[in-house]
């Protein structure tokens, strides 16, 4: 074979999400872009905020002296600076820049953590459902996926069954909050109680498990709710996080990884962090998208606009007989599948030309994602096709 057995394997049985996008290209050929609603991937379709199309003209027209060379393998310190200001402020803990590490994306930042904190054969948490990646991610640096179901009924935190899944080799718990898929906010007393939960674990046999909390969609939040911020309530806390969404920069993959300045070790967790960073082949986060977010932290998409089609589509859905927990932010909706089989339900939906993801994809059979972060008016053009797909599937409209 001409790659590894492993990656064939992952090939395999890889992400749903790209897999759907690819039918979506199919049927757009064949049908016109204009009557395939595809709901499969999380691609912002709103334009960055003006004031990132002001920075990037400031320093196209003025550029800095050496600003494409290398830096500190952990980034620009006024940049991290900028990021420790914003994190002091939301959390109330005191973060410096010596607590950050710029990275290419959330995702670089996870793969960044993982490798400076696992062992082979340790293990890490991950909450159902949950991202796809998540589980490639731990492989990639020898651990363990440990899966763990939230409440089912509303996708909380199920705190007993997570105490219980930790075992002398638990490394990490992985968190998303606004959730991908469910958009579900995780409220701070929960996570208060998860602080305590490895806080107990660590007290009783010197046993350190980190939570690495995965928050791309942190400032996306509706009904006037917030996010809480981990530092305060988790000590052996690190956050992982981008600007793909929240200021609409997925292709520029740029994000930071920050550690909890009250840990113990956080000294010994950065020096690691930033060796890491570089020996992973990332070296450092893209220099020029590090100097434009400098300036950007207090910045974010319109938030309203998401917010307008997710109540759009819970409305319209709903009346159609799906049921679904109402997220609280991201721009996802994790309805439950009208059949049992929710992958033959996703095939059902793409005879109406409707492209989704099953729940299967991350780890939550029966349920089905759809990515609403389009047009709104490509979303007002799909619901007759939703409604005769509600139909053939069984459900029935609600007076």
């Amino acid at each position: 074979m001409a790659i590894a057995n492993k990656i064939a394997a992952h090939i395999s049985k890889s992400s749903w999400i790209r897999r759907m996008f690819e039918e979506g290209e199919r049927l757009r050929q064949e049908f016109g872009a204009e009557n395939v609603h595809d709901f499969t991937l999380g691609n912002p379709d709103i334009d960055p905020p003006k004031a990132f199309h002001d920075e990037l003209l400031a320093l196209a027209k003025k550029p800095l002296p050496g600003m494409h060379r290398y830096m500190n393998n952990a980034g620009y310190t006024e940049t991290r600076a900028a990021v420790a200001a914003k994190l002091s402020r939301d959390s109330g803990v005191m973060v410096t820049a010596d607590h950050i590490v710029m990275t290419c994306g959330a995702g670089g930042a996870l793969n960044v953590v993982l490798k400076t904190i696992l062992n082979p054969g340790e293990e890490v948490i991950i909450l159902a459902p949950y991202f796809v990646e998540y589980k490639f991610y731990i492989d990639n640096h020898g651990g363990i996926p440990v899966e763990v179901w939230t409440n089912h009924n509303t996708f909380q935190l199920d705190i007993e069954a997570i105490e219980n899944a930790i075992t002398p080799k638990t490394r990490a718990i992985l968190i998303c909050s606004p959730n991908n898929p469910t958009g579900v906010i995780y409220p701070a007393e929960s996570l208060r109680q998860l602080g305590e939960v490895v806080k107990n674990v660590h007290q009783r046999n010197g046993h350190l498990v980190y939570v690495i909390s995965d928050e791309p969609y942190a400032r996306i939040a509706y009904d006037g709710k917030q996010v809480p911020n981990i530092f305060p309530l988790i000590e052996s806390s690190i956050i992982v996080t981008s600007h793909s969404k929240d200021l609409a920069l997925p292709g520029e993959r740029i994000g930071y990884l920050a550690a909890n300045p009250r840990m113990d070790t956080v000294l010994q967790f950065m020096g690691g962090a930033v060796f890491s960073n570089r020996v992973l082949g990332f070296v450092n986060a893209p220099a020029l998208m590090q100097r434009l977010v400098t300036k950007l932290q207090n910045e974010s998409v319109d938030i309203a606009a998401y917010q307008a089609k997710r109540d759009l589509l819970v409305n319209e859905l709903t009346a159609m007989g799906f049921e679904m927990v109402v997220p609280d932010g991201a721009f996802y909706l994790f309805p439950k599948s009208p059949l049992t089989d929710d992958v033959a339900f996703v095939k059902l939906a793409q005879k109406h030309h409707i492209l989704l993801v099953p729940g299967a994809g991350f780890g939550a059979p029966g349920f089905f994602r759809i990515a609403y972060c389009i047009d709104q008016k490509a979303i007002e053009r799909s619901l007759p096709a939703w409604r005769e797909l509600a139909r053939e599937a069984g459900l029935k409209a609600r007076p």
